[in-house]
């Protein structure tokens, strides 16, 4: 354990020599990347070789997108290629979904077994309960690199090392060197367990938009549309994953479905759905500081204030949901956690989730756990430090806010 970092420069980002010498020649690329769909829908193909994207709906959302990306104030190049990378991926991704489900139509014959879901908002456990419940084999999980390419490229099927590992590992590194306290905040690495809100991106209709940029237009578009047909696509990519990879019953885990939860159990009936709860204070103020601290890679300067304000509202809209749609799902499909009783118990709640998803809890699964926890103790690679007087919030009003919810699950 460390003292914990102050973060001094969400507003106007410094970057060390090296990871400014990743951002200039990243900007440099930039007149080649346009944030344009035809150019985008055609490097994806000349990238592939192929030309068909599936239903092509997803075209407004992706438009929808790409103009509030091009009205951020203080885009630079580096955030130009960066977006354009994420993009193109997704693009390439449904590429090759549409192509792998036509040469293997018995995809859609897969069984997908209830789920085992997790839902709660960052800094509530959910990373480490994911992985925790990760470390035995009981259940299908994606690591990292997998959730951003989930589908080989023709010519690199069966090729071992997988080169959709080595092109994670280069990506991570460049995180880390231009965001080194990021860890600290959320741990990534290319074999991390991640959530499923990576695939639905590949249907441009997602929360993820909204943690990559402050995308107000993109928000209000995501909002008012029913997100039933993009967990339905989420679901024939985890039947086309467990074909290509294997797998008997999946773990997923987005905070997402917190505000999508009877959308989850109608796309996902018979899931499991494990809550987890903390004082929505300190957990806001730190998805606030992993947001804008973030932000560096895409802009600057960062108006870090506004983007708090934009958040604590947004939040808001989705306890609101939780607390209207919790009960929607049963005490025989669900179960609520606290964090303290989590960070108190952590075998315990392992127990009481393998319980209610009626799966044995073996020696070997038991042990595999016991593994994970003793090399993951809470705050070991450090810690930031936060405060409302860092984003311009007033604690009273926060709570105010988020009383509600705390009443709902918390009191």
């Amino acid at each position: 354990m460390t003292d914990a970092v102050r973060l001094d420069d969400l507003a106007r980002p410094r970057f060390s020599a090296e990871a400014q010498q990743i951002l200039d020649m990243m900007a440099t690329l930039a007149p080649d990347c346009p944030l344009d769909s035809d150019a985008l829908h055609e490097r994806a193909t000349a990238d592939t070789g192929l030309d068909d994207f599936g239903p092509s709906d997803y075209r407004e959302r992706l438009d929808v997108y790409l103009a509030a990306l091009r009205d951020i104030d203080g885009l630079h190049g580096a955030g130009v290629v960066n977006f354009y990378g994420q993009l193109l991926q997704l693009l390439k991704n449904r590429l090759l979904l549409t192509d792998l489900l036509r040469r293997h139509p018995e995809i859609d014959d897969v069984e997908l077994q209830p789920p085992v879901v997790i839902a709660g908002l960052p800094r509530t456990g959910t990373t480490h309960l994911h992985n925790m419940l990760a470390a035995p084999a009981t259940f299908r999980t994606m690591p990292y690199w997998e959730s951003v390419e989930p589908f080989p490229l023709p010519a690199e099927a069966g090729v071992e090392p997988d080169p959709r590992r080595a092109r994670m590992d280069v990506a991570v590194g460049v995180i880390n060197t231009v965001m080194p306290y990021f860890p600290l905040m959320h741990e990534m690495t290319t074999e991390h367990v991640h959530e499923e809100i990576q695939l639905l991106a590949n249907d441009f209709s997602t929360m993820l938009f909204e943690t990559l940029a402050d995308v107000p237009r993109w928000r209000e578009y995501y909002q008012a549309h029913d997100q039933t047909p993009h967990y339905e696509y989420l679901a024939r990519q985890l039947k086309a994953m467990q074909f290509l990879r294997g797998g008997r019953r999946w773990l997923l885990k987005s905070p997402q479905h917190l505000e999508q939860v009877p959308v989850l159990r109608r796309v996902f009936p018979g899931s499991i759905v494990v809550f987890t709860h903390r004082d929505p204070v300190p957990v806001v103020l730190s998805m606030i500081a992993m947001i804008t601290y973030s932000a560096r890679m895409h802009r600057s300067p960062v108006p870090v204030q506004e983007i708090a304000a934009s958040w604590i509202d947004r939040l808001d809209d989705m306890l609101s949901a939780l607390v209207r749609d919790r009960d929607t799902i049963g005490p025989e499909h669900s179960i609520d956690i606290r964090f303290d009783d989590f960070m108190a118990t952590e075998l315990g709640v392992a127990e009481r989730v393998y319980a209610l998803a009626g799966e044995p809890l073996t020696g070997e699964a038991r042990t595999a756990i016991e593994d994970y926890l003793s090399g993951h103790q809470r705050g070991r690679l450090g810690n930031v430090s936060t405060s409302c007087e860092m984003f311009g919030l007033d604690e009273a009003d926060l709570r105010g806010r988020f009383a509600p919810y705390v009443e709902r699950f918390l009191a």
